[in-house]
């Protein structure tokens, strides 16, 4: 998929019909999981190559909707995407975004602990998007089940950027709470339909798996848990991708953070980039990059 290209246009247009002054619920209208979302259901989301986007390069959003993280979603929708889309545009950190969203939730007592949309390069992941189930579960087991977004990238993607150029693409997990340790065999074959091995995989073999392909890095929402136990939060996470854990302050700013991200591991110095945003963007952007080397982020695993 990701045979068009995106307009700013395309999404004020979208927006003023389908997402401002509307709430999350009017939004986010679905009362359960879609199979066209579902990963025991579809094959594989495909990056794929085409006129309007001869170098396709895929990037993962893979967001926890439990709980208050809907707001992720619903921000998305009515600024992020567009910012992310038209900051990669303009300031060219990577070729031809192929955008996927993914829900994220929790494989222990959710319903829909994974959704997915296509890789999509124009306004058609709009509608996919408010599509999704913002389920608003979670557990009280001090997490959620990031591991899966990491398989879902690693079983059930395919892309022509590594296929064809040896190009990872880029995955990132965004949330307020710790990971939890892996998937067992049983919760891998009712995400994804394929028979899991028997003991799971931890949280760590999900990541290598995903590495293969994907950059890969965790973005921590400071609104909600983490508001109340970052450190909890972070011992789960730094150990797992060092170097490549942020903090975030606010969440209206996820766009510039990805994107930043993204232009830093691609070799741009971090203080430049934070610089390069207007006065609040930029305070957020720098404040999260802070602590992070200023230079290509290492792959640890």
């Amino acid at each position: 998929m990701g045979m068009g290209r995106f307009s700013t246009a395309d999404w004020a247009d979208y927006n003023a019909r389908h997402v401002n002054g509307r709430s999350r619920s009017e939004v986010f209208g679905a009362t359960g999981m879609d199979p066209r979302f579902d990963p025991a259901v579809f094959g594989y989301r495909e990056s794929r190559d085409s006129d309007f986007n001869p170098l396709s390069t895929p990037i993962i959003l893979a967001a926890d909707v439990t709980g208050s993280m809907g707001m992720i979603a619903h921000e998305l929708m009515r600024n992020g995407l567009v910012t992310l889309t038209s900051e990669i545009y303009d300031r060219r950190p990577v070729t031809d975004p192929h955008i996927m969203v993914a829900a994220v939730g929790d494989a222990t007592c959710d319903s829909a602990p994974l959704q997915a949309t296509q890789f999509e390069a124009d306004i058609s992941l709009a509608s996919q998007i408010r599509g999704l189930w913002l389920e608003g579960g979670g557990g009280g087991n001090d997490g959620e089940s990031y591991s899966a977004a990491h398989l879902l990238a690693a079983l059930k993607t395919t892309t022509d950027a590594y296929e064809k150029r040896g190009r990872k693409g880029y995955l990132f997990t965004i949330g307020d709470e710790p990971i939890l340790n892996g998937l067992t065999g049983p919760q891998i074959t009712r995400i994804f339909g394929t028979e899991g091995p028997r003991h799971g995989l931890t949280a760590r073999q999900c990541l290598e798996l995903a590495q293969k392909y994907y950059d890969v890095f965790h973005i921590v929402i400071r609104e909600g848990y983490a508001s109340m136990r970052m450190s909890k939060v972070l011992e789960t996470w730094e150990p797992l991708l060092p170097g490549r854990t942020f903090v975030l302050e606010d969440y209206r700013r996820l766009a510039e953070l990805v994107v930043s991200i993204i232009e830093i591991n691609e070799g741009r110095d971090a203080d430049d980039v934070a610089a390069s945003w207007g006065a609040d963007a930029g305070n957020v952007v720098a404040k999260a990059v802070r602590a992070q080397p200023k230079r290509r982020f290492l792959n640890f695993f």
